[in-house]
């Protein structure tokens, strides 16, 4: 399965070579492009989405409209685009979230190996641990010795049912033994609000989602899942800091086209987005968020997809998680 998955998007990479794509796409955008951004609005993915979004709608002179089409852990969003005309005027805002699908349902709506074309990985980012200053939880070690003595008993909502935030969490379990209550939500936004309302203790999730919410002491942020502490945020430390040695998690947030869009289109797409989170502006913005700004080629983000996909399918099938 990873060598067929391999060399599905090894091929998208070999269609795209940006330094020698005709530039037959010098009429494109010609009318409003849509991006479908498959969770709900609000969080970080929506954030990042409407900033781009702007971006482009200066550069190309049309406007870039954001879709938020939450729902089925964004496979109803990602079946929309992958039905939609290979043109590039429908776009996909998707991240590790696309290979997880393809392991955690049994049938898609669509060919996860096939069905989009990658254009660029735009960002990467930490999860991070928040929790309610009200449930008392001071710290990571706190989080999880609670967690192991009262299994069940901390509440974490989650921004969508087998999201990478689910999968993490899943990695500390099996580390640990510490075990919560999950509560999964459409998006970073629902769970967020839920927290800073009490209703549920806690969420794992993209530091760019909250990142306020910490600064305002609103939220407490216990670690973030990557090796390196974010600029952002640069007191919160890291897991394998404070108390889970080695562990290391790195989110990412990406575009796809429909497969069979022209290859000068995607191309054109890139260069552009490229631009955009590059300018001086944009890039402090997405970083004082948190996100770490990436970039690259259609054919970088093709390999990434393959080679997450044989260290996520342990977890998952370990912790026995399953969509239907």
């Amino acid at each position: 399965m990873l060598v067929a998955l391999t060399l599905a998007f090894s091929g998208f990479g070999a269609l795209l070579p940006l330094a020698h794509a005709n530039d037959d796409a010098a009429g494109f955008p010609s009318k409003p492009v849509h991006i479908v951004v498959p969770v709900a609005a609000g969080g970080s993915a929506d954030k990042l989405t409407r900033l781009i979004a702007q971006g482009l709608t200066e550069r190309w002179g049309q406007s870039v409209v954001v879709e938020n089409l939450a729902g089925a852990s964004g496979t109803i969003g990602a079946a929309r685009v992958a039905k939609a005309p290979a043109d590039g005027y429908t776009l996909l805002q998707q991240g590790e979230g696309l290979t997880l699908n393809g392991i955690l349902f049994d049938r898609l709506p669509y060919d996860g190996h096939k069905a989009f074309a990658p254009i660029i990985q735009a960002v990467v980012n930490p999860q991070i641990l928040v929790v309610n200053p009200k449930t008392g939880i001071a710290d990571f070690r706190s989080y999880l010795a609670r967690a192991k003595a009262r299994p069940q008993s901390i509440s974490l909502g989650l921004p969508g049912n087998g999201g990478i935030a689910h999968v993490a969490h899943e990695m500390i379990t099996q580390e640990t033994g510490a075990q919560v209550n999950y509560i999964p939500y459409s998006g970073g936004g629902p769970a967020t609000v839920d927290v800073l309302a009490g209703h549920v203790d806690g969420t794992l999730i993209t530091l760019a989602a909250v990142t306020d919410h910490v600064r305002a002491g609103k939220l407490r942020a216990l670690a973030v899942t990557t090796a390196y502490r974010s600029s952002a945020l640069p007191d919160v430390p890291t897991m394998a800091e404070a108390g889970l040695p080695g562990f290391s998690v790195e989110s990412w947030q990406g575009y796809f086209a429909p497969a069979g869009t022209p290859a000068a289109v995607v191309a054109k797409i890139n260069r552009d987005i490229q631009a955009v989170i590059s300018a001086p502006e944009t890039r402090a913005k997405l970083e004082d968020m948190g996100f770490k700004v990436t970039g690259g080629t259609p054919a970088e983000l093709a390999r990434t997809l393959a080679g997450e996909r044989l260290r996520y399918a342990k977890t998952i099938q370990t912790a026995g998680i399953s969509l239907r």
